[in-house]
C-alpha cells in the first residue's frame, strides 16, 4: 500500500496560490527529497500533509487515511529555529512531547510512552543526556532531540525540514544513516533541503518543486540541465549545475 498519495493539490494562503496540480506517491521504505528554491512550497507542503494548513483543491492520502485522522502516526521534524528551546524541560521531557497527539495534553505517559521515548533516545544517541536542559545543547544536540521527538510516535511517515542545515559533517552522517535504517524498516520519508548533492546521493527519488512538481525520477535520471534551471526559476547557473555534477 502507498504511505502518501497527493492528487491535484493547490494550497492557497493570502490570496497567493503557494501550490497548484501538485501530484505526488511515497512507497513504505522509500527517502523522497523535495528539491526547490526560497518559495517553492516545499514547507507548505509538509504542513499540508500534517493537517495544519488547508487545501484549496485536490486530497492528501496517507495510506487510507486523511492528515487529520493519521497525525499521530506522523513523525515531523521542523527547522530548528521553530522550536522553543529555552524552554525549561530536560531531553526526555522534550522527546516525550512528541506523543502528545497520541496521549492527550493531560494523561501522564503510560508504559507504551515511557518505552517509545527511551528507543528515540537510544537511536539518536542521546539516552546519557536524557536529564540535560534543551537549553544548554548544542546544535547537533538539538537537532537529534527533533529527530528523537518525531521518532517517538513510531511513525509510519517522518517528515522532515530541512534537516542537515547547520550541522558538522559527523552529525549529518549519523542523521543519513539513521535515516537509511528507517527506511529499511519500512518508514517512508519526505525531506526538504537545499543540499542538493547530499539529496542526490542519499534519496531514492528527487522530486523537483516550484508551486507544482517540475520533475520526478531517481537522481540518475534527473540528469537534463534544463530541468533543474526550470525548477529553480533560472535561465543559466553554472554554480548549480556544477554542484549537482550535471552538464549542460
Amino acid at each position: 500500500m502507498t504511505t502518501l498519495q497527493i492528487h491535484n493539490l493547490a494550497v492557497t494562503l493570502g490570496g497567493r496560490n503557494v501550490l497548484h496540480d501538485v501530484d505526488l506517491t511515497l512507497d513504505p521504505g522509500e527517502q523522497l527529497g523535495l528539491i526547490g528554491p526560497n518559495g517553492a512550497g516545499k514547507t507548505t507542503l509538509l504542513r499540508a500533509v500534517l493537517g495544519l494548513l488547508p487545501t484549496t483543491e485536490g486530497s492528501i492520502t496517507i495510506g487510507t487515511r486523511t492528515p487529520a485522522q493519521a497525525r499521530g502516526h506522523l513523525g515531523y521534524v521542523p527547522q530548528r529555529h521553530e522550536f522553543v528551546w529555552d524552554y525549561p524541560v530536560d531531553v526526555r521531557t522534550a522527546v516525550t512531547t512528541g506523543r502528545t497527539h497520541l496521549t492527550g495534553w493531560l494523561r501522564r505517559p503510560s508504559s507504551t510512552d515511557r518505552d517509545a521515548v527511551q528507543e528515540a533516545l537510544e537511536r539518536v544517541d542521546l539516552q546519557a543526556l536524557h536529564r540535560r536542559p534543551i537549553g544548554e545543547l548544542s546544535g547537533g544536540q538539538r537537532q537529534r532531540v527533533l529527530v528523537a521527538r518525531a521518532l517517538a510516535v513510531r511513525p509510519e511517515l517522518l517528515l522532515l525540514d530541512e534537516p542537515f542545515t547547520g550541522l558538522d559533517v559527523p552529525t549529518q552522517e549519523a542523521l543519513t544513516q539513521l535515516f537509511r535504517q528507517l527506511t529499511e524498516e519500512g518508514t517512508a520519508i519526505l525531506m526538504t533541503t537545499h543540499d542538493l548533492p547530499a539529496a542526490a546521493g542519499t534519496c531514492d527519488r528527487l522530486v523537483l518543486l516550484n508551486r507544482t512538481v517540475v520533475a520526478d525520477g531517481p537522481p540518475d535520471q534527473l540528469r537534463d540541465p534544463s530541468v533543474w534551471l526550470d525548477a529553480f526559476g533560472v535561465t543559466s547557473s553554472d554554480q548549480l549545475l556544477h554542484s549537482l555534477g550535471v552538464a549542460k
